[in-house]
């Protein structure tokens, strides 16, 4: 076995299996290959595991399985992170707001810091918060954003441009918009970044850690910058349900606004953005710690799964829930609904169940931080437009569109 930092290149393996660097990470991601992390954090392979795949030929895919590998160059999945285009979205999050993660994902440029604001188009938040008049009040955040897309989409007339320039200045039109027609209160939005105005518009109480809070925020600063955090760490995931319908939408040419309907209703699934949903709302029903860690124990008690924890990608640990862990402790330390997530976590772990993702470290913000049901959620689909108009960016270059085939298993034709 070789030893991490030893091996060859990702280059160099590319190049022994006649195949292109996007196609040797997606091995990587189906666990046909193990990679290892050089210092510097280049990724370093086996050449010998190399050379035996080489033998054999292409990994045939498994009966049963459903798969669709598509060749990109936006995001990378790691052992237990992304990579935004090459760079550590773990490490990204300590610093960069949502804005410069877009541009980042979008264009290989970073833009300035701190980022120029992006500005909804008045019309435009007019029309999107028409739109929601005649729902009822408990609708959830998710649910609005699926009501206000298209309503903001009817006031772009041009919308079917498609050229990355256009594609871009949509792009920051429609998330300051999606934010800013939300309920809410919110602080000037000329003068605030994406997290900022996501805050107010999600914060159902104020958070009580004894900290002094923001004139006009509800939500503590420090958490503000804990939902900063979550924001990057959410932007992309590679080709997961939503993002591949985005892209199967865009290929034939949906607008961008099109396209981020159609990742947003994937990501309404019980399997994709509403297991976030689902962790939220037990940590929620948790009353105390003890409380806590009942919970964990009906619910195995009745066959039912546990919600916020293990990934499909991830084999021992999502590194995105940990860090909004981490970061929650820092900036709200003491604070009662922390311990209730703690007792959770330590319960889990007695019980030697999977470890928390990134849904559980949503729910623990959205609780610390006194949000409005449904906020992961809606904090979730924000964020994923980033990464969604960056897929989109990608199809709109193609001159191909994506049409798999079906392994046709009925009876024969006749």
């Amino acid at each position: 076995m070789t030893q991490p930092g030893r091996g060859i290149s990702a280059e160099e393996a590319a190049t022994r299996l006649g195949v292109k660097p996007a196609t040797l990470y997606a091995y990587v991601s189906r666990g046909v290959l193990r990679r290892h992390r050089a210092p510097g954090g280049r990724s370093r392979f086996d050449p010998v595991e190399i050379d035996q795949l080489a033998r054999r030929g292409r990994p045939r895919r498994p009966r049963g399985a459903s798969e669709l590998v598509i060749e990109s160059a936006v995001t990378a999945l790691g052992d237990d992170r992304p990579y935004y285009r090459g760079r550590d979205a773990l490490e990204l999050a300590t610093r960069w707001q949502l804005e410069q993660v877009a541009g980042w994902l979008w264009t290989g440029e970073a833009g300035p810091a701190p980022p120029a604001v992006w500005r909804s188009l008045p019309a435009a938040v007019a029309a999107g918060r028409a739109a929601q008049a005649s729902l009822p009040a408990d609708v959830l955040p998710l649910e609005r954003l699926q009501v206000i897309t298209p309503a903001l989409a009817a006031t772009d007339s041009l919308r079917h441009t498609f050229e990355p320039s256009a594609v871009v200045a949509i792009g920051q039109h429609l998330i300051a918009g999606l934010v800013d027609c939300l309920p809410g209160s919110t602080p000037d939005p000329a003068a605030g970044s994406i997290a900022h105005r996501l805050a107010g518009k999600l914060a159902a109480t104020p958070v009580e850690t004894g900290l002094p809070v923001e004139p006009g925020l509800p939500v503590q600063p420090g958490l503000v910058d804990v939902l900063r955090a979550a924001l990057v760490v959410l932007a992309d995931h590679e080709l997961a349900a939503s993002t591949l319908a985005v892209r199967v939408a865009a290929s034939v040419r949906a607008d961008p606004y099109a396209a981020v309907m159609v990742g947003l209703g994937a990501m309404g699934g019980a399997l994709h953005g509403g297991a976030s949903l689902a962790a939220e709302a037990m940590v929620a029903q948790a009353q105390d710690p003890d409380h806590g860690r009942q919970l964990i124990g009906q619910r195995l008690r009745r066959g039912e799964r546990v919600p916020g924890l293990g990934h499909v990608v991830y084999r021992h640990e999502d590194g995105r829930g940990r860090l909004l862990l981490d970061l929650l402790r820092a900036a709200a330390p003491g604070h009662a609904r922390l311990a209730v997530v703690d007792a959770m976590l330590d319960e889990v772990a007695q019980r030697r169940l999977p470890a928390l993702n990134v849904d559980f470290g949503l729910a623990a913000l959205t609780q610390v931080a006194g949000m409005v049901p449904g906020a992961g959620e809606a904090i979730f689909a924000v964020a994923r437009t980033v990464g969604w108009l960056a897929h989109a960016l990608e199809e709109y270059a193609r001159p191909t569109r994506l049409r798999p085939r079906a392994t046709y298993l009925g009876p024969p034709a006749e």
